[in-house]
Parts: C-alpha cells; structure tokens; sequence
C-alpha cells in the first residue's frame, strides 16, 4: 500500500512545535509519510515518528517576525523542497507557516490544510497592524486552500472574520498524551507546598499584567498566597513590566517565576498545585490547560479563545468575563475555600480530556482527514 506524503511546514516554536510533534508521534507512519520544514534556528530535537524514527526534514530560513527578505528566501527554498518530494498534501502550521504553505501550495497546485493555531491578526495591539495580518489572511483565503482548525474559537474565527466557507473549515482540537507516570521535580523546589499555577510568558497574548493584579487582590484576602508561573524566559517582552508590578505590589514572596522548565517538571507543578490559572487575550487551544485537564486540575480561565473551549463554566472550573481582576480572584478564593467544589471539578476536567482531549482517541479523525484531502 503506498503511504500518503505530507510536508509539514512551520515554525517550530512553542506550541505550534508541541502539536506537530505529537502529531508525528502518533500518526500511522505505516499509512502516512510524514516530512518537516522548518526554521533553521528552530527547536533541533529530531522530529520522530510513531516508531521513535526521526523523519525527514528540511531546515530553512523561517522566523517568526515578518521580513520580506527572508521570507521570499523561505518561500524559494520550501518550493524547491515541495518540487523535489511532491507530496500529497500540505500541512501548515501557524501564521508564517501558513503563509509560506499557502504560497508554495498554489504554485504546485497541492491541496493545503492550514493550522493557524491562534490568528496573527489577534496578537496585533494597534488597529492598524490588526487589520493588515488579518486583510492578508482573507486574501489567501481566496485561494483553493482549507483551514484545520486548532478549537471551535478558532474555526468560528476563520469562519466570521477570515471568511471561509463553512466546507473549507474543519476542526481537528489539539490533543496530547495521557500523562500516566510524573517523575520528582528535576529542580529544586523553593515554593511552599500549596499554590496554585499557571505557565506562560509575559507577552501581549498571554497578559501577565492581569495575572499580577489578581495576585495582588488574593493577598488582600490571602496572605500566604503564591504563584508558581512557569515559561517566563523565552520570548517575554513584558518580563520587565511584570517584575516591575511585582516590587510595587510587594510580591516578591508570594510568586515564583521559572525561566525555563523541563516539560516533566512542568506536570509534576501542575499536578500538586491547587488549580490552574490563565489570563490570556487569545489562544490557539493551550496545551498547558489541556495538561491541567489531563492532570485532573480545576481552572480559573479568561474568556478568549481555546480557554473558553477547554473550560465549561461552573463544571471544571470558571470563565471570566472582560479580564475582571475581581472576579478572577473571588473565583479562584472560592476554589481554595471549597474543597468538594475543587475535587468536583477535577474530576469533571479528567472527564473532558478523556472525551475530546486525548490523542490516543482522537488522532483517528485527523488521519482520516488527511486522507480525504490528500490529492
């Protein structure tokens, strides 16, 4: 039987890199032939297949920032790729990917999946630069390409602001392993025993800033409160800002800021935090609250996109509504205080990641859209 090839292109970065990777580690490479392009300056752990096999990959000049000179350079060289292997089908991931994807696609006529994994044009903080990322997302919309969609939010946004017609939108929700054995800390513990958590880097998308406020208004109530946030070292823009709201509101000792954190230690914080929380604008659908799902944790979340679609309100935890500092912290004062509450909560989380969540159930449905789509 010959195998289905599709490339892979993207930025393998963060979680647009986390999905890939299980994607590959999981998928039928007896059916599907799986190749990488990706940034040269990426993330160089080897890109592995269901049998622990690394697969082919092509490094070029992908980055994350819009440069038209290296992006024609990337473009060039993914179309040489594309040209040589001819595959069946193109998988692009995030917001360059997609671009570099869409592009080569159309000059190989090759069908093209795009997983945007969080619009560019909602990380845009002026107007201005919103509406570019997003006039440009609407004019590759245009051409014969379809969006696989990371969460419900985001197939809502490709259907409602991008444009796309309900046949070219699909819907594959980022999955992950079930996390069955944790191993002890690889780090030393200098936090007490009870917290609660979050991962994240300060940035615009993931608003810190909030973060901070609401641990300010728990101290109030909550002296001996602490904060284990993780991720904070790559790509922080605003690491300053908050360390600076950090010293006016007095809160050295009641938060722990971890630049870099091995992805074992990070389950094994979540696991014996109290809950987990989020403050983010926007997101794809986060891997972290899905490990917070899979790891039987409560969650306090914002109300933005893929937290609103792993978080029911008032079954696995709570969502807020317009980044109200007050109501986040009595939200998560309520959690602490109600232990039946928390544990009702947990359970229903575990619930959820078995149901949708857990790619060992799912990755059935992204195989089959591969096939169907592949020319």
């Amino acid at each position: 039987m010959k195998r289905i090839k599709i490339i892979h292109i993207l930025h393998a970065v963060g979680g647009v890199d986390v999905s890939l990777r299980l994607i590959l580690a999981n998928i039928d490479s007896n059916k599907f032939e799986s190749i990488v392009i990706h940034g040269d300056s990426d993330n160089n752990e080897p890109f592995l297949n269901n049998n622990n096999v690394p697969v082919k990959n092509y490094p070029i000049s992908i980055i994350r920032d819009i440069k038209p000179h290296k992006d024609y350079h990337a473009i060039t060289a993914a179309n040489k790729i594309v040209k040589n292997e001819q595959p069946h089908l193109i998988h692009a991931h995030s917001a360059k990917g997609g671009v570099i994807g869409k592009i080569v696609g159309k000059m190989n006529n090759i069908p093209v999946l795009h997983t945007p994994q969080a619009y560019s044009f909602l990380s845009a903080e002026s107007t201005l630069k919103k509406n570019v990322f997003l006039s440009l997302e609407r004019l590759l919309s245009k051409w014969d390409n379809k969006i696989l969609a990371s969460s419900n939010s985001e197939k809502n946004r490709a259907l409602n602001e991008v444009g796309y017609k309900s046949e070219r939108v699909l819907l594959f929700n980022n999955a992950i392993n079930a996390i069955d054995a944790i191993p002890d800390l690889s780090i030393e513990k200098t936090w007490p025993d009870e917290y609660i958590c979050s991962v994240g880097r300060p940035s615009f998308q993931k608003n810190i800033e909030l973060m901070i406020e609401v641990l300010r208004l728990l101290k109030e109530s909550k002296p001996n409160i602490h904060l284990v946030l993780m991720g904070v070292g790559y790509h922080a823009p605003n690491l300053e800002r908050v360390k600076s709201l950090i010293e006016q509101y007095n809160l050295n000792t009641n938060i722990t800021l971890l630049e870099w954190t091995k992805r074992e230690d990070i389950f094994n914080i979540i696991k014996n935090a109290k809950l987990y929380i989020s403050t983010a604008r926007y997101e794809g659908l986060p891997y972290s609250v899905i490990e917070a799902l899979a790891l039987k944790k409560a969650c306090v979340v914002s109300d933005a996109d893929g937290n609103r679609d792993l978080v029911v309100n008032s079954e696995n935890g709570f969502v807020i509504q317009s980044e109200d500092s007050n109501e986040f912290a009595s939200a998560i004062l309520k959690l602490l205080n109600n232990k039946e509450m928390r544990q009702r909560f947990e359970e229903h989380s575990f619930k959820l990641f078995n149901e949708h969540f857990n790619i060992k159930n799912t990755i059935h449905k992204l195989e089959n859209i591969y096939s169907q789509e592949a020319q």
